[in-house]
């Protein structure tokens, strides 16, 4: 009984201390996020997986299916056409990166006016996906500006197109409209990314004559692959769950627009089964993670010859 007492004085006189106290806050400091993390995202995360194996409405009795919602992601024509319409999102990506890629290199040098671009390019990251939804709106409707100034040139309107009825031109529209949103924070992010090369190695490159194209190839390319591996996951993972410019542009994706996180909003709040929406939900996911992984993998040879810190002038050639 003594022991334990002591044991038990001593165990506070150590928390009272200054190192004890401090041992607190870091324990608080990472448990709480931790909790607040688990909580409300992977407790739930588990549940919507649960979910998935139900026909079920928010409220009212649950069947158990088994892996039919899963087999329904393939079977029903809206879902699977949804998927085949994110190819276009994930061709704009591509447009999109390049684009950034080869602006943020001839940016990142020092040009005229250089920052004032930055910011023309970055300002439409900063507007409301609402906001610039509506602007396009009214952009691409019948007669309104854009017609205007194909009129400005000589194009009559009647030999233009419907932009937002048209199937297959309206999501070419509705992608470069995302294309024209993004574009300058990936831009930005290439940019603090090719800065933060020692500009010594440039110099070390010419001594070696290295032209542009090599230092391009040798030297931006694998200093800049984490910025660079970010941005195409972030580009990828935005592809698959295109929301905003469908829903507000093309009136709720109608023509033909809608896109996977839409016919998953229908089928959740529209419709109300919830188990087919959480395997819409769980599907995405596992594209996600699985498009991750081959990326990672892709860039891991890509970039297998190029060292981390590309010190050394034999490393540049």
């Amino acid at each position: 009984m003594q022991t334990s007492k002591v044991i038990n004085n001593l165990f506070l006189m150590k928390l009272k201390s200054s190192y004890g106290q401090q041992k607190i806050i870091i324990c608080a400091f990472i448990l709480i996020p931790l909790l607040l993390l688990f909580v409300f995202t992977y407790l739930p995360f588990c549940e919507m997986i649960g979910f998935s194996f139900f026909n079920m409405k928010y409220v009212g009795e649950r069947i158990f299916i088994g892996l039919k919602n899963y087999r329904d992601i393939f079977t029903r024509s809206d879902i699977f056409g949804s998927l085949k319409l994110s190819l276009y999102y994930m061709a704009g990506a591509v447009v999109q990166l390049v684009l950034a890629l080869l602006l943020a290199t001839i940016l990142s040098f020092k040009l005229r006016f250089a920052n004032v671009f930055k910011g023309i390019l970055f300002f439409p990251y900063l507007i409301n996906g609402i906001a610039i939804g509506f602007i396009f709106k009214f952009f691409f409707t019948r007669g309104y500006v854009f017609d205007t100034v194909l009129g400005w040139f000589g194009i009559p309107l009647e030999k233009l197109p419907y932009w937002l009825k048209t199937q297959g031109l309206n999501n070419v529209m509705l992608v470069g409209t995302s294309v024209w949103r993004y574009l300058g924070n990936n831009m930005v992010l290439f940019i603090g990314a090719i800065m933060s090369i020692d500009p010594e190695m440039y110099e070390a490159a010419e001594l070696d004559g290295a032209n542009k194209r090599q230092q391009f190839r040798n030297i931006i390319l694998p200093g800049i692959k984490t910025i660079f591996t970010l941005n195409i996951i972030l580009s990828i993972s935005g592809s698959l769950s295109a929301f905003e410019p469908p829903y507000v542009i093309a009136s709720r994706g109608a023509n033909g627009t809608a896109t996977y996180f839409i016919i998953m909003d229908k089928i959740a709040h529209t419709s109300q089964k919830v188990g087919l929406a959480s395997a819409m939900a769980v599907f995405l996911l596992a594209i996600i993670f699985l498009v991750t992984i081959l990326q990672n993998l892709f860039f891991r040879y890509m970039f297998r010859k190029a060292g981390t810190g590309n010190s050394g002038k034999g490393d540049v050639l």
